[in-house]
């Protein structure tokens, strides 16, 4: 049963991201007319929201710590031969990313071998107009494709697309309500975001989740050693330094399910994908 006050989820960042490049490269202001209405935005959506603004011009596209918002317009802006120029901020300045513009020429299933295999790339490619449908894509390079197909169908019928709220974040809160209250859960893992919560709750070990997702290692931190070094300093009572924002939230909700206090380094890291949560947490 859904426990949570939808106040708390917020906007599915993958989703609204995708739809903002959809209009931008189809000349729509939709996403702009959206964006400007909404509050407690995460910082990714925040960056969408500046690239947006600057798209049309020449200024430098401000992409902050979005390494989903960095690949799929960078990749836009070599298909459509438009040399912008981007600024990263915070993690993503030191991530190991992809800079060869030739790799618009690969096929979707190439495309997944970059990066220590995000989907991002594939998802860019199909954004951009391939048409190319794999059989059994990754989580993210299939909701790329629900993406489109619901983007195109609100416009054959001069719709705007429809928004989406975060269901990933909103089965994870549900499973944590659960377990604040001693009772089982049934959760399932259904992609690489649900990974640090299921790790520290012990429902998926280290080796499990990068077989599974070997793209864990290139995030805002490699989520596999430092979501492991993490729950250790979080057992002995040490401070938690890590910046990034999946781990601290699944760090911080471990800590209250077990009556654990835990110091957080940096807190306003989960402005990210989740501006609500510590208001969540505390409501609880």
């Amino acid at each position: 049963m859904d426990q949570i006050d939808q106040k708390f989820i917020p906007l599915d960042k993958s989703w609204i991201i995708r739809m903002g490049i959809l209009d931008m490269v189809n000349g729509y202001d939709d996403i702009r007319n959206f964006l400007s209405e909404q509050q407690d935005l995460g910082d990714d959506i925040i960056a969408l929201q500046r690239a947006v603004d600057v798209w049309k011009t020449d200024e430098e596209v401000d992409v902050g710590e979005s390494g989903t918002l960095y690949r799929l317009l960078k990749f836009a802006s070599w298909k459509l031969g438009l040399n912008k120029r981007f600024i990263k901020k915070g993690t993503l300045i030191g991530r190991p990313i992809n800079d060869d513009s030739s790799v618009i020429n690969l096929s979707q299933s190439e495309l997944l071998k970059l990066d220590n295999g995000t989907s991002q790339w594939a998802s860019a490619s199909a954004l951009l107009g391939d048409k190319d449908r794999l059989l059994n894509p990754p989580f993210k390079l299939q909701l790329t494709y629900d993406s489109i197909h619901e983007w195109k169908n609100q416009r054959d019928k001069n719709l705007c697309w429809i928004p989406r709220y975060d269901k990933t974040i909103r089965n994870q809160v549900n499973a944590y309500l659960k377990l604040m209250k001693g009772e089982k859960v049934d959760f399932i893992l259904e992609q690489a975001e649900d990974f640090c919560f299921g790790y520290v709750f012990g429902l998926i070990s280290a080796k499990e989740g990068e077989e599974k997702w070997p793209a864990l290692r290139g995030h805002e931190s490699d989520r596999i050693a430092e979501i492991q070094e993490t729950l250790e300093f979080a057992k002995v009572g040490k401070e938690i330094l890590s910046r990034d924002h999946r781990i601290v939230q699944a760090i911080a909700m471990w800590g209250r399910v077990n009556n654990i206090s835990v110091n957080v380094l940096y807190p306003k890291s989960v402005n990210k994908s989740w501006p609500q949560f510590w208001s969540f947490i505390d409501s609880r």
